[in-house]
């Protein structure tokens, strides 16, 4: 738990830092219009210096990184050979080094990964997180706030969500998203400007807002995070993360197989949906709440919020074979909460349950 905000009235710290500053809601309006900063202390920053880096992280992610050029901003994903959702990581390369951020609750299990990975390539993985954290915003908001340039080139990921990437593929429509106005950022800074934001903000020259408002943008535009989508059985298509993560063209990666196998031939065996809740009671559920169908569990809650536009809002991972007019309630702590679907990702996701099929041409009669 870090302390260096406590000092900022208001100031609410919970588990790996700043959760909110007295007033969640208005936190999330001024992150949105850009006013307010987050520092996000839940994420982790790992460097990856040498020349083979770009090609190496290739060979080993979902996404095509061998001719990212610096300054530019993507995500990958690490599957394991069933092509099941391992790790995660914000990518951005400024020429000399590749910068990801991670979930603080992945990064250590990320980083020994890469280490075994390295064989006898030049490439040097490291945990940067005691000289670097990372601040989040609007691209403006955050390029404001010094982000490291260690060099030359300023350390700034521009969060791609929900733009189809080139070689990804969009299972929910790009228009309408509830994302497709959402500027996200996230600056990679050095530890002393994080200790600066946090005096300015006790001396009330800096807005800032806490996690939970970074939490309910995120959650609002359907967007997936590895800390709270992800468990032992996802896979890229449920969470609709082939948009931004995955690159279907690539060469070849651990977990490929299954990847092409699930988008080209069949459907993905859960789907995620959001789900406005019925905001009559006085308490949201809890992350890990079912999700039921008549008394049927069918899913299971794993993000929520309550936005300051839309209310309460959640996440949820739910069998496929759910109707998606189906009335869902959740699990509240006094009594079920009901739950209105939004569809992310389909019934009938799969590239080939899009395409019609041709007639079945009979066989021609003999000739008589």
């Amino acid at each position: 738990m870090s302390d260096l905000f406590a000092r900022v009235p208001g100031a609410v710290i919970v588990g790996p830092g700043l959760e909110h500053l007295g007033n969640p809601l208005g936190e999330q309006r001024a992150l949105a219009d850009g006013s307010a900063v987050v520092p996000l202390e839940d994420r982790r920053v790992l460097a990856i210096p040498g020349e083979d880096r770009l090609t190496w992280l290739d060979s080993l992610a979902s996404q095509s990184v061998a001719t990212l050029r610096p300054g530019e901003s993507t995500e990958l994903l690490i599957l394991d050979p069933n092509g099941r959702i391992e790790h995660a990581a914000s990518v951005v390369d400024d020429g000399e080094t590749a910068w990801l951020i991670a979930d603080g609750g992945d990064a250590d299990a990320l980083l020994g990964w890469l280490l075994k990975m390295r064989f006898r390539l030049r490439v040097a993985p490291r945990d940067a997180s005691g000289q670097y954290a990372v601040i989040g915003g609007t691209s403006a908001a955050v390029a404001g706030v010094g982000a490291a340039s260690p060099f030359g080139l300023a350390l700034i990921w521009r969060d791609p969500w929900p733009d189809v990437a080139i070689g990804g593929y969009g299972y929910a429509p790009a228009h309408p998203h509830p994302g497709e106005d959402r500027d996200w950022a996230e600056a990679i800074v050095e530890r002393s400007t994080l200790e600066a934001l946090a005096d300015a903000a006790a001396r009330g020259e800096r807005k800032l807002a806490g996690l939970s408002a970074a939490e309910a943008l995120r959650v609002a535009s359907w967007r997936p995070r590895w800390a709270n989508e992800v468990d032992e059985r996802a896979i890229p298509h449920e969470l609709d993360w082939m948009r931004t993560a995955v690159h279907l063209s690539k060469g070849c990666y651990r977990g490929q197989e299954t990847v092409a196998k699930v988008h080209n031939l069949g459907h993905p065996p859960r789907r995620i949906v959001a789900l406005q809740l019925d905001g009559s009671g006085s308490r949201l559920p809890v992350r890990g709440a079912d999700v039921r169908l008549g008394e049927d569990v069918v899913g299971t809650v794993t993000s929520v919020a309550l936005h300051f536009e839309e209310g309460p809002v959640a996440l949820a991972v739910i069998k496929r074979s759910v109707p998606v007019e189906a009335e869902l309630t959740v699990d509240g702590e006094d009594a079920p909460i009901a739950a209105a679907q939004e569809v992310i990702v389909p019934p009938d996701a799969g590239a080939t349950a899009n395409i019609p099929r041709m007639p079945r041409i009979g066989r021609r009669a003999p000739a008589r």
